[in-house]
């Protein structure tokens, strides 16, 4: 999945979120497009025409063009009749029959990345409620699209060399190593199911391109659950127990034991002997 569909999926699902959490019955967004001052309205949901549809909007111009412009949101009591913002769209709101509107940005690292907006069909305040309620949705996709730009950056940054006598110990598969960890570090973090999913698989290309030519795990009966893999992942790249937790956003005692069980499991009286036998079976990378 592109970067651009990967952001388009996340305002389609926010626009679905954002009509729940303000009960506003129309919701539209879109992203800037890369290298231009405008935001692409791609996503429409409670339309009742196409209107707003592929509509380009400059930065600074009309509600969202101001939104990007002060990356902040902002919103009208009656579109067509404030005096707050310029009025270029003013043609296809009044097509849509939308009176009362706002718009959030999406801001990543600083930078606008699209805008949400909500709508009514009747001049009417929307209030804080409705406002800050459409901000948490924002701030939801802000996040999933850090997470992912960070994944596609991790994955970017470990490129292994085909494994050449011992090189699979060197440098470049230090670099792996701990991308694999950041990786796994990262999966919890996301309520997605799909790119959780989708990132999971990522680590498990990563583990089998290091894994040497040996009989997996699980072939011996013997299975780590998600969160041991997790823990074992930290300690492999070298993380204290204090640090894994701090990680995994789990409790001190809840990682000794997660490491305990994969210790068990995998037969290992020290963590290092745990991580090696591990590496050897083609679990870690």
């Amino acid at each position: 999945m592109t970067a651009n569909a990967s952001g388009a999926a996340e305002i389609r699902g926010a626009l679905v979120r954002l009509r729940r959490a303000t009960g506003l019955p129309v919701a539209f967004g879109g992203l800037v497009e890369p290298g231009r001052p405008r935001i692409r309205i791609s996503e429409l949901t409670g339309t009742a025409t196409l209107a707003l549809s592929a509509l380009a909007v400059t930065s600074g111009n009309g509600l969202g063009g101001k939104a990007v412009a002060l990356a902040r949101p902002c919103a009208v009591t009656d579109y067509s009749l404030s005096r707050q913002i310029s009025h270029e769209y003013d043609a296809a709101v009044a097509a849509e029959g939308l009176r009362s509107v706002l718009a959030v940005p999406v801001v990543v690292r600083r930078r606008v990345r699209g805008v949400l907006y909500g709508a009514l069909r009747t001049a009417q305040p929307l209030g804080d409620r409705a406002l800050g309620a459409a901000v948490a949705v924002a701030r939801d996709v802000e996040q999933a699209l850090v997470v992912r730009e960070e994944a596609r950056d991790l994955l970017a940054a470990a490129r292994p060399e085909p494994a050449d006598g011992d090189a699979a110990g060197g440098a470049a598969w230090e670099q792996v190593r701990e991308a694999h960890a950041a990786l796994r570090a990262l999966a919890p973090r996301i309520a997605d199911p799909g790119l959780r999913a989708e990132l999971l698989e990522a680590c498990g290309l990563l583990t089998a391109a290091a894994a040497p030519a040996r009989a997996p795990l699980a072939a011996e009966g013997v299975t780590l659950a998600p969160r041991e893999l997790d823990v074992l992942t930290c300690v492999a790249a070298g993380a204290t127990n204090a640090t894994a937790a701090a990680r995994l956003g789990l409790g001190p005692e809840t990682v000794k034991s997660y490491l305990r069980s994969a210790m068990r499991k995998l037969g290992a009286h020290t963590r290092g002997e745990a991580v090696a036998t591990a590496r050897r079976a083609g679990v870690l990378p």
